[in-house]
């Protein structure tokens, strides 16, 4: 039976193997992953000596005081640590020394943080001025931010030391005291971080358009009105940062202390870092560790607290 020539083509072509070819998009899908992957690793790669420094010097630090603090440790160095899982963390955080550390702590907060952003704003809007000189007043002001915590612990030493000290007949200020020995040590910090703050709102205070100053003089806002209504909303970011900052530098204070009153008289300035450095080396290293996690956890809690709640009176301008 003859065929003819064009049925012979059709079976030529339904017998050819199919090919099958990859679609444009899907070439484009497979190549917008690849750049994805070797983004996502040169990001990581970018990533990795921060992650790697963070691990060394944050996360690995944190894990053994984790470790420190469910465990005990043997007297006998031959003797390896046991496990006592969270019972001692548990008893060490509701013990009557980590809240009397922890009062203490709180006490030097309220000393140090209003006081310190009170005199700072104080001063920095007297020397916000066009004067003749004002530049030496602002030198002045700001010198103490060069100074070091025992710089300023010797120097308030010397104005309240009991025996020599120019303000020694002031009771409220007497190391002696025990309920005020705390506050005048907070002082100490009060002075040595007015350089900081001092200059921190002078810079805010320099970035308030004189316009806006001059448009409430016009519509008859007085100094101390256009101060509350204008000057505090425009410089409301730096003196978030100084809250924080003097706060978390409050919860940490411990070389004043240890340079003015070794922790006394009787303990009363025995605050929460204190407690943990132990000069004299009364506690164990569980206990000291536990009040680290709980002093950690503390300033992250106050530091959140205080931006959740300060950040929503903040004006950040355009």
């Amino acid at each position: 039976m003859n065929t003819s020539p064009l049925n012979r083509t059709e079976q030529a072509q339904g017998e050819s193997p199919q090919v099958t070819t990859v679609s444009p998009p899907a070439k484009a899908q497979t190549r917008r992953f690849g750049n994805k992957v070797r983004d996502a690793g040169l990001a990581y790669l970018f990533l990795l000596p921060a992650l790697i420094v963070f691990g060394v010097f944050a996360y690995y630090p944190l894990y053994r005081l984790f470790w420190y603090a469910t465990h005990t440790q043997s007297r006998f160095r031959n003797k390896p640590a046991s496990y006592v899982g969270l019972e001692q963390l548990k008893a060490s955080l509701t013990s009557n020394d980590f809240i009397s550390g922890l009062t203490h702590s709180g006490l030097y907060m309220l000393y140090t943080v209003p006081l310190g952003l009170l005199l700072g704003v104080m001063l920095a809007v007297s020397t916000h001025r066009r004067l003749k000189g004002i530049k030496i007043f602002q030198t002045i002001f700001s010198s103490t931010v060069a100074s070091s915590v025992a710089v300023a612990s010797v120097v308030f030493i010397t104005l309240v030391n009991p025996e020599i000290g120019y303000f020694k007949n002031v009771p409220w200020l007497s190391l002696r005291n025990p309920t005020s020995a705390l506050f005048a040590v907070s002082l100490s910090s009060v002075w040595q971080n007015l350089g900081l703050t001092f200059i921190v709102v002078l810079a805010a205070l320099q970035t308030v358009p004189d316009e806006l100053i001059e448009a409430a003089t016009l519509d008859g806002y007085g100094a101390i009105r256009r101060f509350w209504r204008i000057t505090v909303p425009l410089i409301s970011p730096a003196l978030l940062f100084l809250g924080i900052v003097l706060v978390v530098s409050a919860l940490q204070a411990f070389a004043q202390i240890e340079i003015l009153t070794g922790g006394g008289p009787s303990g009363a300035t025995e605050t929460l870092l204190f407690k943990i450095a132990d000069p004299r080396g009364i506690r164990p290293l569980g206990v000291r560790a536990s009040y680290s996690l709980g002093l950690f956890v503390l300033t992250a809690i106050v530091a959140g607290a205080q931006y959740s709640i300060m950040s929503k009176r903040v004006h950040y301008g355009d």
